[in-house]
């Protein structure tokens, strides 16, 4: 059951909203409850929409506020110790060492042989998945907890990101043969994009990501941050952290990132997606969602 709403604390309907959102609350029950109390339903739906959503870019300069992550300058992160190689502040970037084994790399990479097919990215206007251009890779999704080494990695993460696994999305593993490339993009949904709302529903908006690079790429593929000007080259078992959420629910423009063209050899990584709010969209009961990550 919904939390009771007093309507008559207007300047609190937000705070409503989102205690409920914290609680797992559908955001039909939600709508439902506010709309038993006299609101507007559309009014309603609106509101709902616009705290999933997050502040839209641009409408007042993001304000970098202290990042989840512990700021030692080794983390434990429920089975392993792992050193922090690298911090920066604007946008907020850690690079992590040694947060897979060589030999949970090369298992990850084994597991998801047979479970790849083409990466797709979602049509902004109409939140349906597509095949583009700007993205020439193949992955997969890993249920969170889907097996005991699976579930495993993902406390690790968890813990690493400090942030709850009911949080998480499920890990997503991506091969990128010679050429392929994942041009600038964001990871979190943009706001503006009609076709983010059905990907918001459960879970709210996307807050952390974590690129765990699986391999040595003979040459290229780097993590490109092309606002920042800064670039991350893959090294087996490291890890890339980056924020895009803040507490105000605020999105960081500054995260626009690419995967530069692997030159020479292959690329495999994974990705970890942290949203606002819990879901059982990816739990290990869950049936596993096709590429429900990716941005255009």
């Amino acid at each position: 059951m919904t939390v009771a709403l007093d309507v008559s604390w207007r300047g609190r309907i937000k705070s409503w909203i989102n205690a409920n959102l914290e609680q797992g609350h559908s955001v039909d029950s939600i709508v439902e409850a506010m709309a038993s109390e006299g609101l507007d339903k559309e009014l309603a739906t609106t509101a709902v929409h616009s705290l999933l959503r997050g502040e839209l870019p641009g409408s007042s300069p993001y304000e970098y506020d202290p990042s989840p992550v512990p700021p030692e300058r080794v983390v434990h992160a429920h089975d392993r110790d792992i050193p922090v190689l690298l911090r920066i502040e604007r946008p907020q970037l850690i690079l992590f060492d040694d947060v897979f084994s060589a030999d949970e790399c090369d298992r990850v990479i084994e597991m998801a042989q047979d479970r790849l097919q083409p990466s797709a990215t979602i049509d902004p206007a109409t939140g349906e998945f597509e095949q583009a251009e700007s993205r020439t890779s193949e992955s997969c999704m890993f249920r969170v907890s889907e097996n005991s080494f699976v579930d495993r990695l993902d406390r690790r993460i968890s813990a690493l990101m400090n942030w709850p696994m009911e949080r998480g999305e499920g890990l997503q593993v991506v091969h990128y043969n010679t050429g392929g490339q994942y041009m600038p993009h964001f990871d979190y949904f943009p706001p503006t994009d009609p076709g983010c709302i059905p990907h918001l529903i459960g879970g709210g908006q996307r807050t952390a990501t974590l690129i765990v690079y699986l391999n040595d790429v003979e040459a290229g593929g780097s993590t490109f941050f092309s606002r920042a000007g800064i670039s991350f080259s893959p090294r087996r078992g490291q890890a890339l952290y980056f924020r895009y959420f803040n507490d105000r629910g605020q999105l960081d423009p500054a995260t626009e990132h690419a995967g530069q063209p692997v030159r020479s050899g292959e690329k495999w990584i994974i990705n970890k997606w942290m949203r606002r709010y819990r879901s059982s969209a990816w739990s290990s009961e869950s049936a596993s969602p096709v590429n429900r990550d990716d941005r255009r």
